[in-house]
């Protein structure tokens, strides 16, 4: 099928996340760029747009190297904060598929992609999953929590879907996708078993979650852990009494745990009032919560994303920690 183009102008100045280096046969590394250059881009491909880290690598580790992949909001940003730049209007504008996460995840980007009537193909991945959402109550309203992926069972079912969306765009690279699915699937079926496996290490008295973030509860909910306090608040600190810190203090202290947790988008210095008061440890690395990590992190694909988080949470409470390798399917 005809592929749009995006001018060098566009290309120049938009930050893109492209593929690079990765085979059809998806035996080759994957790497995320976020770059100003245009170097990478074929022409002669698919224009893909995907709008969030998580998306962008699952999508990545489907197409291989069948599609110029735009990646919008880089990893360490807040999707729900993020600002779109004009860049981004265009890049949506051109694509010939675009991707987003759906459940309000991205609302700049959102906004934009509703009201472009270009591409035909614009697919709101988690909301066209439509199971094992769960509802949160936020500013007196009640909401889909948007962070479907800390459930690996929902991220196989977003891959399903970026699968399917590929297929509409390139059929003729049906063979390359399914195959591409198929081994990303059984990855994160091998890493959802090993979650199982060090979490259940974990003493029983401590097997329980306080974090700053109610995203986790994906997380919590798949592997039946406790989810005691949620410290979202702290993100507030300076405007917290004495009074609140000491009622968020009893709370951990009566959830008996050894640490708390933070994530990527909070300084954990603003934890340390509630966890001196609670005499907790905070632990010194944090979640990667809203999205993946920097190219060259522990965090940087979906799965070193799900390992580096369920490792933090092992090692802070107590359980023990063991590498997770994934089996190579051709060694049944």
């Amino acid at each position: 099928m005809s592929a749009k183009k995006l001018s060098p102008h566009l290309l120049r100045t938009t930050i893109l996340g492209l593929m690079v280096g990765l085979s059809g046969c998806g035996n080759k590394p994957i790497n995320t760029t976020y770059n100003t250059t245009n170097k990478n881009i074929n022409n002669n491909l698919p224009f893909v747009v995907a709008t969030n880290s998580v998306i962008c690598d699952l999508t990545k580790q489907v197409a291989g190297d069948t599609i110029n992949l735009i990646c919008l909001i880089p990893p360490g940003i807040n999707p729900i904060n993020y600002k779109p730049i004009p860049e981004d209007n265009q890049a949506i504008k051109n694509a010939s598929l675009v991707l987003y996460h759906g459940y309000n995840f991205e609302p700049g980007l959102i906004k934009i992609i509703e009201e472009i009537k270009k591409p035909k193909l614009k697919i709101a991945v988690a909301k066209t999953m439509g199971v094992n959402s769960i509802q949160i109550r936020k500013n007196g309203k009640q909401i889909i929590e948007p962070h479907v992926w800390h459930n690996p069972i929902n991220t196989i079912k977003m891959v399903e879907i970026i699968n399917s969306s590929l297929v509409k765009l390139a059929p003729e690279n049906k063979n390359i996708y399914n195959r591409n699915t198929k081994k990303v699937t059984k990855e994160i079926n091998q890493i959802n078993s090993w979650i199982k496996s060090r979490l259940a290490s974990i003493p029983d008295k401590n097997r329980k979650l306080i974090t700053t973030n109610s995203a986790m509860i994906y997380y919590v909910k798949a592997y039946d852990i406790p989810y005691s306090v949620n410290l979202g608040n702290v993100k507030n600190i300076g405007k917290l009494t004495d009074t609140k810190v000491m009622n968020l203090a009893r709370d951990i202290q009566k959830a008996q745990v050894p640490t708390i947790f933070t994530d990527t988008n909070t300084n954990s210095n603003l934890l340390a009032p509630v966890a001196t008061a609670a005499k907790v440890k905070v632990f010194q690395r944090p979640l990667y919560i809203d999205g993946l990590g920097e190219p060259g992190s522990d965090g940087e694909t979906y799965q070193k994303m799900m390992a580096a988080n369920t490792r933090i949470i092992v090692e802070g409470l107590g359980g023990t920690y063991l590498k997770f390798e994934p089996k190579n399917s051709r060694n049944k």
